[in-house]
């Protein structure tokens, strides 16, 4: 067979991806630094594969992407077989749990498996019973902490994604206005009007964002996120609430250029402070959802959005080891009433460092290379 019409770098970027799902799915704890112990003795285990929280939800929807553009059948017998062995377990609700029913709404509206008990049981959830801020905010309420009157920027992609997709593949369009006014709520009170960046948090309770941190992934959720209900609900060009999204995205695109290291292409994990650490998760994530906006046409083809994502791109590519994993990513993060907290997170592989580095280079193919 030969071999000229054979691109290189997509078999490279191909090698990259296999190997990322394979660290993903074995990625262990070795010293249990990563633990969380709940106060029912129940331990959770948020580095490792087998187990139930927003990193592995984050993990799923990395291989239902790649399974999407390439038909990959081990990325969804992967999904398959933790969603078997999860859902036979069960899990307390809340805001972060609720991410892994992103892909499992995917799986049962393609017919791999029926999840109709378990949709419609965690929508359900979140529509009367998860507690709410002042003006109906999704209260981002976790494992360990009930975070009272707070949103964070995470809950648009860990909890109204889910929601969202639910609602369509459940015909429940109730569920889908919910979601539009959580982004409207979120950008409301999260984003910050000066720098076009978001701040990680907001309480009602005192009515502040804590330390004002414009964190790295907490802002990547939503360069993510707003693409991705764009297209989900299919929003026409003319839709009020897709213009407004839209202004969203760019304003906080345009800040991203502003602020990317012009020597690795990475972003730091506070993005306007230099002397916090350079970090590879937010990177992929920003990646991704700036290669995904340039695809929808959401953002112009200019030279300047091209060529941040390309850097992205190559700082990720970098950062992954010969073995799959994705370096230099910081461990999960509250929101801390001082930048300080932020810099002391230690750097860790995680399966979201390998699932939004599986993003970025799984939409990277699809831009470029197919």
């Amino acid at each position: 067979m030969s071999t000229r019409n054979i691109d290189p770098l997509k078999v490279a970027v191909l090698k990259h991806i296999r190997n990322l799902i394979d660290c993903l799915v074995n990625i262990k704890d070795e010293s249990g630094e990563f633990l969380m112990t709940l106060e029912d003795g129940r331990v959770i285990d948020t580095k490792g594969w087998n187990d139930w929280e927003w990193t592995h939800g984050i993990g799923l929807y990395g291989l239902l992407k790649f399974n999407e553009i390439t038909g990959d059948k081990d990325a969804i017998s992967i999904a398959l077989k933790w969603f078997k062995q999860q859902f036979e377990i069960g899990t307390t609700k809340n805001v972060n749990t609720m991410s892994p029913l992103l892909t499992a709404a995917y799986l049962h509206e393609a017919g791999h498996a029926d999840y109709f008990v378990h949709l419609d049981s965690w929508a359900e959830w979140v529509m009367h019973d998860m507690p709410r801020t002042e003006e109906g905010g999704l209260q981002h309420i976790t494992y360990l902490v009930d975070n009272y009157q707070q949103l964070w920027d995470d809950t648009l992609m860990m909890s109204v994604l889910p929601l969202t997709k639910i609602g369509l593949v459940l015909a429940r369009p109730h569920y889908i206005e919910e979601a539009k006014r959580q982004f409207l709520l979120h950008i409301k009170y999260l984003q910050d009007i000066q720098t076009g960046l978001w701040f990680h948090g907001w309480t009602f309770d005192g009515r502040h964002h804590f330390g004002k941190a414009l964190w790295g992934r907490g802002n990547c959720w939503v360069t993510i996120a707003i693409p991705e209900f764009i297209e989900m609900l299919k929003l026409d060009e003319k839709d009020g609430l897709r213009l407004y999204l839209v202004n969203s995205l760019v304003a906080q695109i345009d800040a991203l250029v502003k602020y990317q290291d012009p020597e690795t292409g990475l972003w730091h994990t506070i993005i306007n402070d230099k002397t916090s650490y350079l970090e590879s998760s937010a990177t992929a994530g920003f990646c991704f959802g700036i290669l995904k906006s340039l695809r929808l046409r959401l953002i112009p083809k200019e030279e300047r959005y091209v060529n941040a994502a390309k850097k992205a791109f190559q700082a990720v590519i970098a950062n992954i080891t010969p073995s799959g994993e994705l370096q230099k990513v910081s461990f999960g993060t509250p929101v801390f009433d001082d930048i300080e907290g932020y810099k002391q997170i230690p750097l860790t592989s995680m399966p979201y460092g390998q699932s939004l580095a599986l993003l970025a280079l799984t939409e990277y193919l699809r831009v470029f290379m197919l």
